[in-house]
């Protein structure tokens, strides 16, 4: 009797438990999917429990990442649509342990809620174990939080974390990286998962009545609406990369291309004896980065300080390994190009990237 009261004075506080056996019961079958070699636990659990004994490393070192969506859940608050903002936050996890050369493993997330609707849940994990599927790495475990008065009912955070491994004598190290080696560009698929606060700013969507008619506008630049546009998933490169590095490709550097753009993310994949050059020109800009500089009406220079403006991840190599990375690439449907080259920086300077 005690426990049933207990449970109907939690319901009166705003959580209802049995939304929250049903979201999981709905999450069990959607994670099923994401199963791969070492998965030692089901969902459900307290912990997920991994058994890196079934691979073949000699030395393995864990690599791990931590992100969320960010504010681009907004717009998906206003499209009502919830099935993709999980693909961007395990994007931008395993994105950044693969910068490390490593292969990711399993990916645990954070579901806090306003008011726990099992289906909705389960749309949001449904993204998150698509994106694990994307990434070949395993959905072993999560949380979520039903959280009233702290989050509105229609409203959520998602956050994530990423676990991979490499083999300690692979893992990469800018330290290799020499001038004359080539900036190879993986294109993005739009936006990503940063700058979302300023697009909220330039397109006024945080006044609703404007942002439904500007959300569900049909745009020619993009063949979609723009509230589609604005909610492309982030790319994930994990099998292409991958794929250069078991096919003896030499990856000195890996840079992904998130919050703070080319002049924050270029520069963590250099050394200090070396400067990136960018042409501007060989850039393949996306129409949505066009479309918010002119809206916004917002510098060249300063886009690239903000945003990935069409590239999500750049990659260096030597010069003499380009055409093979290249081909391989597009083979995995990467239209990948060269961007830039490495320099010299035999002053030290401050300034790790030059964008002519």
């Amino acid at each position: 009797m005690k426990k049933i009261e207990n449970r109907e004075a939690y319901i009166k506080a705003g959580v209802d438990v049995e939304a929250g056996y049903k979201a999981v019961e709905l999450i069990s079958a959607i994670t099923a999917k994401t199963k791969i070699k070492g998965v030692a636990s089901g969902l459900g659990g307290f912990g997920g429990a991994f058994d890196l004994s079934q691979y073949n490393y000699k030395e393995p070192v864990l690599i791990s990442g931590t992100d969320g969506v960010g504010t681009k859940l907004k717009i998906a608050f206003l499209l009502n649509k919830h099935d993709t903002v999980g693909i961007d936050c395990v994007a931008m996890c395993v994105n950044d342990v693969l910068c490390c050369g490593a292969r990711p493993l399993f990916f645990l997330d954070y579901v806090a809620v306003g008011k726990n609707l099992p289906e909705r849940v389960a749309s949001i994990v449904s993204g998150v174990a698509e994106g694990c599927l994307q990434a070949e790495c395993a959905l072993i475990g999560g949380e979520t939080a039903e959280m009233p008065g702290f989050y509105e009912p229609d409203e959520y955070d998602l956050a994530g974390f990423a676990v991979g491994i490499v083999e300690k004598s692979k893992i990469l190290d800018n330290n290799n990286v020499k001038a004359g080696d080539i900036i190879i560009a993986l294109p993005s698929s739009g936006l990503h998962s940063n700058g979302f606060s300023l697009v909220r700013k330039i397109l006024k969507l945080d006044d609703i009545n404007l942002a439904e008619k500007v959300l569900f506008k049909y745009e020619e630049d993009f063949g979609k609406t723009l509230g589609e546009e604005l909610l492309t998933p982030t790319k994930i490169y994990v099998k292409p990369v991958l794929d250069l590095i078991n096919n003896n490709i030499n990856i000195k550097s890996i840079a992904h291309i998130t919050g703070g753009g080319f002049f924050e993310n270029i520069p963590r994949s250099l050394n200090d004896k070396v400067s990136a050059k960018i042409f501007k020109d060989k850039i393949k800009i996306l129409n949505i980065f066009k479309y918010l500089m002119r809206e916004g009406n917002i510098d060249l220079m300063q886009m690239f300080n903000i945003f990935n403006m069409g590239v999500g991840m750049t990659l260096i190599i030597s010069q003499d390994e380009a055409d093979n990375a290249l081909k391989i690439l597009n083979k995995n449907q990467i239209d990948a190009y060269i961007i830039g080259e490495i320099t010299d920086n035999a002053d030290n300077l401050l300034d790790k990237i030059n964008i002519v």
